[in-house]
Protein backbone atom coordinates (compact mmCIF):
# COMPACT_ATOMS: atom_id res chain seq x y z
CA UNK A 1 0.00 0.00 0.00
CA UNK A 2 1.18 3.42 -0.85
CA UNK A 3 0.89 6.72 1.11
CA UNK A 4 -0.85 9.73 -0.27
CA UNK A 5 1.55 12.43 -0.65
CA UNK A 6 -1.47 15.25 -0.67
CA UNK A 7 -4.86 15.19 1.29
CA UNK A 8 -7.94 14.59 0.44
CA UNK A 9 -11.20 12.24 0.93
CA UNK A 10 -11.63 8.44 0.55
CA UNK A 11 -15.13 7.32 -0.13
CA UNK A 12 -16.77 5.88 2.63
CA UNK A 13 -18.02 2.58 0.76
CA UNK A 14 -14.28 2.01 0.36
CA UNK A 15 -13.10 2.42 3.75
CA UNK A 16 -15.62 0.90 5.59
CA UNK A 17 -16.09 -2.41 2.83
CA UNK A 18 -12.59 -2.53 1.53
CA UNK A 19 -9.42 -1.40 4.01
CA UNK A 20 -10.19 -4.22 6.44
CA UNK A 21 -9.88 -6.64 3.93
CA UNK A 22 -6.72 -5.09 1.62
CA UNK A 23 -4.73 -5.30 5.09
CA UNK A 24 -1.60 -7.69 4.85
CA UNK A 25 -1.77 -9.25 8.80
CA UNK A 26 -4.81 -10.80 9.37
CA UNK A 27 -5.02 -9.99 12.98
CA UNK A 28 -5.41 -6.05 12.18
CA UNK A 29 -8.90 -6.81 10.24
CA UNK A 30 -11.02 -7.38 13.18
CA UNK A 31 -9.97 -4.35 15.40
CA UNK A 32 -10.52 -1.60 11.85
CA UNK A 33 -13.49 -3.43 11.25
CA UNK A 34 -14.79 -2.86 14.48
CA UNK A 35 -14.02 0.87 14.74
CA UNK A 36 -15.64 1.50 11.63
CA UNK A 37 -19.04 -0.28 12.56
CA UNK A 38 -22.13 1.94 11.96
CA UNK A 39 -22.89 1.90 15.57
CA UNK A 40 -19.14 2.38 16.69
CA UNK A 41 -19.48 5.62 14.21
CA UNK A 42 -22.48 7.19 15.79
CA UNK A 43 -21.11 6.38 19.78
CA UNK A 44 -19.91 9.10 22.01
CA UNK A 45 -16.99 8.02 22.41
CA UNK A 46 -15.48 6.94 19.04
CA UNK A 47 -12.47 8.64 18.47
CA UNK A 48 -13.52 10.31 15.33
CA UNK A 49 -16.40 12.58 17.49
CA UNK A 50 -15.05 15.72 17.59
CA UNK A 51 -15.65 18.40 21.09
CA UNK A 52 -18.81 20.11 20.49
CA UNK A 53 -20.37 18.40 17.84
CA UNK A 54 -23.50 15.99 17.67
CA UNK A 55 -23.09 12.48 15.93
CA UNK A 56 -20.81 11.38 14.00
CA UNK A 57 -18.88 13.81 11.20
CA UNK A 58 -18.39 12.70 7.88
CA UNK A 59 -18.44 14.56 4.41
CA UNK A 60 -20.53 14.43 1.49
CA UNK A 61 -18.42 15.33 -2.24
CA UNK A 62 -20.22 16.32 -5.24
CA UNK A 63 -17.82 14.39 -8.39
CA UNK A 64 -17.13 16.13 -11.23
CA UNK A 65 -20.31 14.29 -12.86
CA UNK A 66 -22.58 15.18 -10.22
CA UNK A 67 -22.95 12.40 -8.12
CA UNK A 68 -22.71 12.07 -4.57
CA UNK A 69 -20.35 10.34 -2.83
CA UNK A 70 -20.15 10.12 1.34
CA UNK A 71 -16.65 10.44 2.33
CA UNK A 72 -13.92 9.92 5.12
CA UNK A 73 -11.48 12.81 5.28
CA UNK A 74 -7.97 11.82 4.74
CA UNK A 75 -7.46 13.56 8.07
CA UNK A 76 -9.69 11.11 9.96
CA UNK A 77 -8.27 7.93 8.03
CA UNK A 78 -4.93 8.85 9.34
CA UNK A 79 -6.71 8.88 12.69
CA UNK A 80 -7.90 5.78 12.86
CA UNK A 81 -4.49 4.28 12.00
CA UNK A 82 -2.51 5.68 14.86
CA UNK A 83 -5.06 5.55 17.40
CA UNK A 84 -5.42 2.00 17.04
CA UNK A 85 -1.61 1.70 17.48
CA UNK A 86 -1.78 3.86 20.30
CA UNK A 87 -4.66 1.60 22.02
CA UNK A 88 -2.21 -1.18 21.18
CA UNK A 89 -4.82 -2.78 18.64
CA UNK A 90 -2.33 -3.10 16.06
CA UNK A 91 1.33 -3.85 16.58
CA UNK A 92 2.17 -1.34 14.25
CA UNK A 93 0.18 1.51 12.42
CA UNK A 94 -1.52 0.09 9.57
CA UNK A 95 -0.94 1.01 6.04
CA UNK A 96 -2.81 3.63 4.25
CA UNK A 97 -5.57 2.77 1.61
CA UNK A 98 -4.00 2.47 -1.67
CA UNK A 99 -3.12 6.03 -3.29
CA UNK A 100 -5.72 5.55 -6.06
CA UNK A 101 -8.43 5.63 -3.81
CA UNK A 102 -7.89 9.15 -2.77
CA UNK A 103 -10.33 12.18 -3.88
CA UNK A 104 -8.31 15.05 -4.49
CA UNK A 105 -9.55 18.69 -4.71
CA UNK A 106 -9.52 18.56 -8.54
CA UNK A 107 -12.14 15.42 -8.44
CA UNK A 108 -14.55 17.21 -6.22
CA UNK A 109 -16.96 19.36 -7.12
CA UNK A 110 -18.00 20.40 -3.51
CA UNK A 111 -17.48 18.68 0.14
CA UNK A 112 -19.50 19.37 3.09
CA UNK A 113 -19.67 18.10 6.75
CA UNK A 114 -22.75 15.95 7.47
CA UNK A 115 -23.43 14.02 10.86
CA UNK A 116 -25.37 11.55 12.00
CA UNK A 117 -26.83 10.72 15.54
CA UNK A 118 -27.44 7.34 15.19
CA UNK A 119 -26.87 4.02 13.19
CA UNK A 120 -30.30 4.60 11.03
CA UNK A 121 -29.39 7.97 9.80
CA UNK A 122 -25.88 6.81 8.20
CA UNK A 123 -27.49 4.34 6.27
CA UNK A 124 -30.41 6.04 5.41
CA UNK A 125 -28.48 8.88 3.95
CA UNK A 126 -25.92 5.83 2.41
CA UNK A 127 -29.52 4.52 0.83
CA UNK A 128 -30.65 8.58 -0.34
CA UNK A 129 -27.31 9.17 -2.02
CA UNK A 130 -27.27 6.27 -3.97
CA UNK A 131 -31.11 6.44 -5.34
CA UNK A 132 -30.51 9.80 -6.06
CA UNK A 133 -27.25 9.60 -8.09
CA UNK A 134 -29.43 6.63 -9.87
CA UNK A 135 -32.05 9.73 -10.26
CA UNK A 136 -29.88 12.40 -11.45
CA UNK A 137 -28.26 9.79 -14.83
CA UNK A 138 -29.21 11.92 -17.52
CA UNK A 139 -31.17 15.13 -16.48
CA UNK A 140 -31.04 18.37 -18.03
CA UNK A 141 -27.53 19.98 -17.81
CA UNK A 142 -29.53 23.23 -16.56
CA UNK A 143 -30.63 21.34 -13.45
CA UNK A 144 -27.16 20.09 -12.71
CA UNK A 145 -25.63 23.80 -13.16
CA UNK A 146 -28.37 25.08 -10.87
CA UNK A 147 -27.66 22.31 -8.34
CA UNK A 148 -23.64 23.17 -8.46
CA UNK A 149 -24.68 27.26 -7.84
CA UNK A 150 -26.82 26.03 -4.59
CA UNK A 151 -24.00 24.27 -3.41
CA UNK A 152 -21.24 27.12 -4.18
CA UNK A 153 -23.77 29.52 -2.20
CA UNK A 154 -23.95 27.46 0.33
CA UNK A 155 -19.98 26.61 0.61
CA UNK A 156 -19.30 30.36 0.45
CA UNK A 157 -22.20 31.22 3.21
CA UNK A 158 -20.87 28.82 5.94
CA UNK A 159 -17.90 31.23 5.80
CA UNK A 160 -19.49 34.26 7.51
CA UNK A 161 -17.79 36.55 5.20
CA UNK A 162 -18.67 39.29 2.87
CA UNK A 163 -21.85 41.27 2.39
CA UNK A 164 -25.04 39.55 1.48
CA UNK A 165 -27.61 41.70 0.06
CA UNK A 166 -31.07 41.31 -1.27
CA UNK A 167 -32.76 44.27 -2.94
CA UNK A 168 -36.23 44.69 -4.66
CA UNK A 169 -37.51 48.11 -6.38
CA UNK A 170 -41.04 47.93 -7.21
CA UNK A 171 -42.19 50.12 -10.41
CA UNK A 172 -46.21 51.64 -11.26
CA UNK A 173 -47.67 49.14 -12.33
CA UNK A 174 -48.92 50.81 -15.69
CA UNK A 175 -45.89 52.16 -16.32
CA UNK A 176 -42.18 49.90 -15.14
CA UNK A 177 -39.92 52.35 -16.32
CA UNK A 178 -41.53 54.32 -13.06
CA UNK A 179 -39.79 53.55 -9.51
CA UNK A 180 -42.02 53.65 -6.87
CA UNK A 181 -39.70 52.31 -4.29
CA UNK A 182 -36.58 50.35 -2.96
CA UNK A 183 -35.73 47.49 -0.55
CA UNK A 184 -33.13 45.79 0.62
CA UNK A 185 -31.65 43.74 3.71
CA UNK A 186 -28.01 43.00 4.47
CA UNK A 187 -26.57 40.46 6.25
CA UNK A 188 -22.77 40.70 6.94
CA UNK A 189 -20.58 39.41 9.85
CA UNK A 190 -18.29 41.31 12.82
CA UNK A 191 -16.31 38.39 13.70
CA UNK A 192 -18.59 35.91 14.99
CA UNK A 193 -21.18 37.88 15.01
CA UNK A 194 -23.61 38.59 12.31
CA UNK A 195 -25.12 41.88 11.48
CA UNK A 196 -28.51 42.21 9.96
CA UNK A 197 -30.06 45.69 8.73
CA UNK A 198 -32.98 46.19 6.59
CA UNK A 199 -34.75 49.79 5.00
CA UNK A 200 -36.90 51.08 2.58
CA UNK A 201 -37.26 54.65 0.54
CA UNK A 202 -39.87 55.82 -1.66
CA UNK A 203 -40.02 58.79 -4.23
CA UNK A 204 -41.30 61.27 -2.98
CA UNK A 205 -43.17 62.40 -7.06
CA UNK A 206 -44.20 59.38 -7.87
CA UNK A 207 -46.49 58.70 -3.93
CA UNK A 208 -49.99 59.33 -6.12
CA UNK A 209 -49.27 56.94 -8.47
CA UNK A 210 -51.07 53.40 -7.14
CA UNK A 211 -51.34 50.38 -8.69
CA UNK A 212 -54.06 48.94 -10.19
CA UNK A 213 -52.98 45.62 -11.55
CA UNK A 214 -50.79 44.46 -8.52
CA UNK A 215 -51.06 45.03 -4.98
CA UNK A 216 -50.03 48.40 -3.46
CA UNK A 217 -48.21 48.17 -0.11
CA UNK A 218 -45.76 50.90 -0.20
CA UNK A 219 -47.12 52.20 3.40
CA UNK A 220 -47.02 48.93 4.94
CA UNK A 221 -42.87 48.13 5.23
CA UNK A 222 -42.57 46.04 8.47
CA UNK A 223 -38.77 45.84 9.56
CA UNK A 224 -38.37 49.66 9.93
CA UNK A 225 -39.67 53.18 9.50
CA UNK A 226 -39.63 53.90 5.27
CA UNK A 227 -38.00 57.14 4.05
CA UNK A 228 -39.87 59.21 1.55
CA UNK A 229 -36.99 60.86 -0.81
CA UNK A 230 -37.35 62.81 -3.93
CA UNK A 231 -35.80 62.00 -7.01
CA UNK A 232 -32.94 63.56 -7.04
CA UNK A 233 -32.14 62.41 -3.10
CA UNK A 234 -33.12 58.23 -3.99
CA UNK A 235 -31.05 57.72 -6.84
CA UNK A 236 -27.87 59.66 -4.68
CA UNK A 237 -28.65 57.40 -1.57
CA UNK A 238 -28.89 54.04 -3.45
CA UNK A 239 -25.81 54.81 -5.13
CA UNK A 240 -24.05 54.91 -1.92
CA UNK A 241 -25.66 52.80 -0.31
CA UNK A 242 -24.07 50.28 -3.18
CA UNK A 243 -20.82 51.78 -3.34
CA UNK A 244 -20.29 51.61 0.33
CA UNK A 245 -21.45 47.86 0.87
CA UNK A 246 -18.36 47.67 -2.27
CA UNK A 247 -15.55 48.76 -0.05
CA UNK A 248 -16.55 45.75 2.72
CA UNK A 249 -15.04 43.23 0.37
CA UNK A 250 -16.94 40.97 -1.61
CA UNK A 251 -20.63 41.69 -2.10
CA UNK A 252 -23.17 39.34 -3.19
CA UNK A 253 -26.78 40.82 -4.41
CA UNK A 254 -29.72 38.98 -3.93
CA UNK A 255 -32.30 39.21 -5.84
CA UNK A 256 -35.51 36.93 -6.78
CA UNK A 257 -35.50 36.70 -10.46
CA UNK A 258 -33.26 39.62 -11.17
CA UNK A 259 -33.91 40.34 -14.30
CA UNK A 260 -36.03 43.29 -13.77
CA UNK A 261 -33.82 44.55 -10.72
CA UNK A 262 -30.69 44.60 -12.28
CA UNK A 263 -32.04 46.54 -15.12
CA UNK A 264 -33.64 49.44 -12.52
CA UNK A 265 -29.47 49.63 -10.97
CA UNK A 266 -28.57 50.45 -14.24
CA UNK A 267 -30.97 53.24 -15.05
CA UNK A 268 -31.25 56.49 -15.62
CA UNK A 269 -33.07 56.90 -12.43
CA UNK A 270 -30.79 55.41 -9.87
CA UNK A 271 -27.85 54.62 -12.32
CA UNK A 272 -25.86 52.65 -9.95
CA UNK A 273 -22.35 51.65 -11.32
CA UNK A 274 -21.52 48.02 -12.02
CA UNK A 275 -18.83 47.22 -14.26
CA UNK A 276 -17.41 44.00 -13.01
CA UNK A 277 -21.03 42.71 -12.10
CA UNK A 278 -20.07 38.45 -11.97
CA UNK A 279 -23.28 36.25 -12.27
CA UNK A 280 -20.55 33.13 -12.19
CA UNK A 281 -20.10 32.45 -8.29
CA UNK A 282 -16.83 32.11 -7.32
CA UNK A 283 -15.12 28.42 -5.97
CA UNK A 284 -13.35 30.37 -3.27
CA UNK A 285 -14.50 33.20 -1.53
CA UNK A 286 -12.90 36.31 -3.34
CA UNK A 287 -11.36 39.33 -1.80
CA UNK A 288 -13.64 41.58 -3.00
CA UNK A 289 -15.92 42.03 -6.27
CA UNK A 290 -19.86 42.01 -6.79
CA UNK A 291 -21.61 39.01 -7.32
CA UNK A 292 -25.44 38.25 -8.58
CA UNK A 293 -27.22 35.61 -6.68
CA UNK A 294 -31.22 34.38 -7.79
CA UNK A 295 -33.25 33.22 -5.15
CA UNK A 296 -35.48 31.96 -7.80
CA UNK A 297 -32.90 29.60 -9.34
CA UNK A 298 -31.79 27.99 -6.03
CA UNK A 299 -35.47 26.78 -5.55
CA UNK A 300 -35.35 25.14 -8.65
CA UNK A 301 -32.44 23.88 -7.83
CA UNK A 302 -33.55 22.42 -4.29
CA UNK A 303 -37.02 21.54 -5.81
CA UNK A 304 -35.43 19.95 -8.98
CA UNK A 305 -36.99 21.83 -11.97
CA UNK A 306 -34.58 21.68 -14.89
CA UNK A 307 -36.96 24.41 -16.98
CA UNK A 308 -37.98 27.71 -16.99
CA UNK A 309 -41.08 27.69 -14.10
CA UNK A 310 -39.76 29.82 -11.57
CA UNK A 311 -41.36 30.07 -8.30
CA UNK A 312 -42.91 33.61 -7.13
CA UNK A 313 -41.39 35.18 -4.22
CA UNK A 314 -44.83 33.93 -2.27
CA UNK A 315 -44.70 30.55 -3.69
CA UNK A 316 -40.93 30.38 -2.62
CA UNK A 317 -41.40 31.42 1.34
CA UNK A 318 -44.92 29.04 1.26
CA UNK A 319 -42.54 25.75 0.42
CA UNK A 320 -40.33 27.33 2.63
CA UNK A 321 -42.37 27.57 5.57
CA UNK A 322 -41.44 31.76 5.52
CA UNK A 323 -44.65 33.71 6.84
CA UNK A 324 -44.92 36.77 5.06
CA UNK A 325 -46.84 40.12 4.90
CA UNK A 326 -47.65 42.73 2.70
CA UNK A 327 -45.90 41.43 -0.17
CA UNK A 328 -45.28 44.37 -3.19
CA UNK A 329 -43.40 46.73 -0.68
CA UNK A 330 -40.01 46.75 -1.67
CA UNK A 331 -38.98 46.20 1.56
CA UNK A 332 -40.83 43.53 2.56
CA UNK A 333 -39.59 41.55 -0.20
CA UNK A 334 -36.27 42.03 0.10
CA UNK A 335 -36.58 40.76 3.47
CA UNK A 336 -38.04 37.73 2.60
CA UNK A 337 -35.37 37.37 0.10
CA UNK A 338 -32.48 37.40 2.09
CA UNK A 339 -34.80 35.20 4.53
CA UNK A 340 -35.34 32.67 1.60
CA UNK A 341 -31.66 32.42 1.17
CA UNK A 342 -30.84 32.09 4.77
CA UNK A 343 -32.70 29.11 4.67
CA UNK A 344 -31.52 27.27 2.11
CA UNK A 345 -28.03 28.60 2.35
CA UNK A 346 -27.80 27.71 5.88
CA UNK A 347 -29.28 23.87 5.29
CA UNK A 348 -27.70 20.89 4.50
CA UNK A 349 -26.20 19.24 1.10
CA UNK A 350 -29.04 19.82 -1.24
CA UNK A 351 -30.24 16.53 -1.29
CA UNK A 352 -30.34 16.09 2.06
CA UNK A 353 -31.50 19.33 2.47
CA UNK A 354 -34.83 18.26 -0.32
CA UNK A 355 -35.96 15.22 1.42
CA UNK A 356 -35.77 16.18 5.23
CA UNK A 357 -38.13 19.47 3.84
CA UNK A 358 -40.28 17.59 1.59
CA UNK A 359 -40.02 13.06 2.90
CA UNK A 360 -40.37 10.66 0.01
CA UNK A 361 -41.97 13.35 -2.33
CA UNK A 362 -39.39 13.04 -5.51
CA UNK A 363 -40.41 11.49 -8.59
CA UNK A 364 -40.30 7.49 -7.83
CA UNK A 365 -37.91 5.65 -10.19
CA UNK A 366 -40.74 3.34 -11.48
CA UNK A 367 -42.61 5.69 -12.70
CA UNK A 368 -44.01 4.92 -16.18
CA UNK A 369 -42.43 5.81 -19.08
CA UNK A 370 -39.79 7.05 -16.86
CA UNK A 371 -36.59 7.88 -18.88
CA UNK A 372 -34.37 4.75 -17.97
CA UNK A 373 -31.02 6.94 -17.17
CA UNK A 374 -32.88 8.26 -14.25
CA UNK A 375 -36.61 9.74 -13.37
CA UNK A 376 -35.08 12.60 -11.73
CA UNK A 377 -35.65 14.83 -8.58
CA UNK A 378 -37.93 17.13 -9.15
CA UNK A 379 -40.76 17.27 -5.72
CA UNK A 380 -44.29 16.56 -6.17
CA UNK A 381 -46.38 19.31 -4.53
CA UNK A 382 -49.84 18.18 -3.23
CA UNK A 383 -52.87 20.82 -4.45
CA UNK A 384 -53.06 22.31 -1.44
CA UNK A 385 -49.93 23.38 -1.13
CA UNK A 386 -49.70 25.45 -4.47
CA UNK A 387 -52.80 26.90 -4.87
CA UNK A 388 -53.76 30.01 -2.39
CA UNK A 389 -57.13 28.87 -1.83
CA UNK A 390 -56.15 25.55 -0.90
CA UNK A 391 -53.76 26.55 1.56
CA UNK A 392 -56.02 29.04 3.58
CA UNK A 393 -58.21 26.06 4.02
CA UNK A 394 -55.99 23.35 4.93
CA UNK A 395 -55.01 24.99 8.32
CA UNK A 396 -58.48 24.53 9.43
CA UNK A 397 -58.89 21.50 7.57
CA UNK A 398 -55.87 19.38 6.56
CA UNK A 399 -55.30 18.69 3.14
CA UNK A 400 -57.95 18.55 0.73
CA UNK A 401 -58.26 15.37 -1.01
CA UNK A 402 -59.75 14.32 -4.05
CA UNK A 403 -62.65 11.60 -3.58
CA UNK A 404 -61.69 9.90 -6.33
CA UNK A 405 -58.30 9.22 -4.47
CA UNK A 406 -59.16 7.67 -1.34
CA UNK A 407 -59.36 4.61 -2.58
CA UNK A 408 -55.97 4.14 -4.25
CA UNK A 409 -54.59 6.02 -1.17
CA UNK A 410 -56.09 3.68 1.11
CA UNK A 411 -54.93 0.64 -0.54
CA UNK A 412 -51.49 2.18 -0.56
CA UNK A 413 -51.71 2.01 3.46
CA UNK A 414 -52.97 -0.99 3.86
Amino acid sequence: MASPVITGYYRYTDIFFEWHQALPNPEDRSPLKALLAQDALVHPDHPLRREGVEGAELYLGTLQNFESRLLFSSAQVEYLRYWLHSMQLTKNPIPLPYSDCLLTESSLRHVSTVHFKTREELRNALKQVEKNNKRLKGVDPTLNARRDIFERVRSLWAQKSGTWCALDFEAWDRDHTLLTEFGWSTVRWDGESKVEEQGHFTVREHKYYTNTFVEDNRQHFAFGTSKELNKATFKRRIQTFIGDLKKLGPLFLIFHDNNQDIKYLKSKDVDVQLPNLGFLLPEVLPKDGVFVLDTSDLFAALEGESGNDRRSLERVCRHLQISTSYLHNAGNDAHYTMLALISMASGEHIDMQRERRWPNRTQNLSIPNAPQTGAGVKVNFETWEEDDDFSDQEGVCGPIIDPSQLNTRNDEEE
